[in-house]
């Protein structure tokens, strides 16, 4: 866990997720959302079991079953921080409808960014990430194949091609509630 603060004022406790396939800049965008709310950010890959990371190193992506304790960790953590009122960012791909709502059991509140990109652009810059243990194009396809794109009800979705700085500001801008935008 990193805390990551700035001197922006934000009132009130939102737990956030930024989710993504490998290569859509989670962990980036994830660190500057936190930032901008003053909240703690957590990487999700961080809270892969030793087993999860060597399998993926090895270019075998995950299923279901491997993936299971990791949500519910995710899950757990989302419930801690609600629970305790602070705000906290989380990045994880999540790539799954029933991931998702395995995630929200730990904050019905629960906020997502999906961070959307091309085949050809995420490729681009995994060729170009180094020391990650996710290798691989097939692994890459493997995630886009079970990738179930959220819906407008579910997610806020932002183009990976959009700058760190404007995805941070248009999703921070759905995080403010009604009454205030109008003030």
């Amino acid at each position: 866990e990193r805390r990551v603060t700035t001197d922006a004022n934000h009132n009130g406790a939102d737990r956030s997720r930024v989710m993504g396939v490998s290569g859509s800049g989670k962990s980036h965008i994830g660190q500057q959302l936190a930032a901008s709310m003053e909240a703690t950010f957590i990487d999700g890959d961080d809270h892969h079991s030793p087993a999860n990371v060597a399998k993926m190193a090895s270019g075998t992506p995950l299923n279901d079953d491997d993936r299971r304790d990791w949500l519910a960790t995710l899950a757990g953590l989302f419930a801690e921080y609600k629970a305790r009122g602070e705000s906290v960012v989380i990045a994880c791909s999540g790539l799954k409808r029933r991931y998702r709502d395995r995630l929200r059991e730990g904050d019905s509140a629960l906020r997502i960014l999906y961070l959307e990109g091309t085949h050809g652009l995420l490729r681009e810059r995994l060729e170009t990430r180094a020391g990650h243990f996710f290798k691989g194009d097939s692994m890459l396809a493997s995630q886009l194949a079970d990738l179930e794109p959220p819906a407008a009800d579910e997610a806020v979705t932002l183009s990976i091609s959009l700058t760190p700085a404007v995805i941070v500001e248009r999703f921070s801008a759905t995080l403010v509630p009604e009454q205030s935008r109008s003030l």
